[in-house]
C-alpha cells in the first residue's frame, strides 16, 4: 500500500523559508516521478513542482519558480521541497504525490495518499 507522509510545515513571516519533506513507501519510489501540489484555502489543488525518477528534471509552476526548489533522496525514500522567499499566497496545504508533470493542468488526477502539511505565511 502506498504511504506518504508529508512533514516540515509550519508558520513563517514573508521572506522566511521552509524545507518541506515527504517519507514515501509502498511503491518503487525511484521509479516514480514525484509532485508537490498545494491547496490553499477555499481553492482548489494547484500544481507546485515535478520531478523526475532520477532527479534529473525538475519542473516548477511560474508562480514558485525561482523560488522553490525540488529534490529528492532515492537512497533514502524521500523527496524534498525547499521553499524560500516565501508569500503569503503560498499558504496551503502541501501534499506529495507519484505522477509526474504531466498532469499539472489537472492536479485533481493526482492521488493524494498522505494527510499535507500545513504552510501559513503570515506577517
Amino acid at each position: 500500500e502506498v504511504h506518504l507522509v508529508e512533514s516540515g510545515g509550519g508558520l513563517v513571516q514573508p521572506g522566511g523559508s521552509l524545507r518541506l519533506s515527504c517519507a514515501a513507501s509502498g511503491f518503487t519510489f525511484n521509479d516514480t516521478d514525484m509532485t508537490w501540489v498545494r491547496q490553499a484555502p477555499g481553492k482548489g489543488l494547484e500544481w507546485v513542482s515535478s520531478i523526475s525518477s532520477n532527479g534529473s528534471t525538475p519542473d516548477y509552476s511560474d508562480s514558485v519558480k525561482g523560488r522553490f526548489t525540488i529534490a529528492r533522496d532515492n537512497a533514502k525514500n524521500t523527496l524534498y521541497l525547499q521553499m524560500n522567499s516565501l508569500k503569503t499566497d503560498d499558504t496551503g496545504v502541501y501534499y506529495c504525490a507519484p505522477g509526474s508533470a504531466g498532469l499539472r493542468r489537472f492536479p485533481t488526477l493526482y492521488t493524494l495518499w498522505g494527510q499535507g502539511t500545513q504552510v501559513t505565511v503570515s506577517p
